[in-house]
């Protein structure tokens, strides 16, 4: 047995920024297993927010006290905060061009994945201690203001912001320890510092996978690739 102890060295951990954001726009004619069409970078993003939300718990009573708790389904929504947006969200923010030049608003909009990192700092190395990767499925974003404001001799430039919500992914193929199936989910995220060595080849093959390279597009993987990416290095099941 040991003693608790706190602010020790290098464990003094935190997370900041939001860099490498990227856009897979759901597409009925893309090719891939997750049935998103290839990513493009998503230049401007000021802010990602993630809000899960529900699991509220409505308790049972019997016997003059509580019998159960039961809880509901858990949801994951956010906001995206950026100076400007890729052509490619246009659809996902309720725009069809008919033409090019022209755009009409309030049409069907379309679901899309998310991509984006933040830094891990602690008290030794700063931000170059590590970094998470998120990945958002099934996103589909609702109407947003945009406040629009004469020049001055203060100027700003305009912040777009969209809420948006998601519909979960299964999360086929990978098992938990006691042999269980994972419920379906719209978030994923990995943590740099848990693959060195070997496993830092994994990590990399992945980045590759969602950011593109000389050979392939980007591409967002279903749950399943992630897990065989991060354990083989290849989003192919062995034989």
């Amino acid at each position: 047995m040991a003693k608790l102890l706190w602010d020790q060295e290098s464990e003094k951990v935190y997370e900041t920024g939001v860099k490498q954001a990227a856009l897979y726009v759901k597409d009925s004619k893309a090719t891939g297993k997750s049935g998103y069409a290839a990513g493009v970078a998503w230049n401007g993003v000021t802010g990602v927010t993630e809000s899960p939300s529900g699991a509220d718990i409505t308790k049972l009573y019997a016997n003059d006290g509580v019998y159960a708790n039961l809880q509901a389904a858990e949801e994951f929504g956010g906001t995206i905060e950026a100076y400007t947006y890729p052509d490619e969200f246009a659809v996902c923010d309720g725009s069809a061009s008919p033409i090019t030049g022209m755009k009409i608003g309030q049409q069907t909009r379309k679901p899309f994945g998310l991509a984006y990192k933040t830094t891990v700092g602690n008290d030794t190395e700063g931000t170059n201690y590590g970094y998470k990767l998120h990945l958002v499925y099934g996103c589909l974003a609702t109407p947003s203001e945009r406040a629009y404001a004469t020049i001055n001799e203060s100027p700003e430039a305009i912040t777009f912001s969209w809420e948006f919500q998601t519909t979960p992914v299964a999360v086929t193929g990978v098992k938990d320890a006691d042999g269980n199936e994972y419920k379906a989910t719209s978030i994923i995220t990995i943590d740099s510092k848990d693959f060195s060595g070997e496993n830092a080849a994994h990590l990399a093959a992945l980045e590759a996978v969602l950011y593109g390279s000389a050979e392939k597009e980007a591409y967002l993987p279903t749950p399943e690739e992630v897990y065989l990416l991060l354990s083989t290095g290849s989003m192919e099941a062995a034989a």
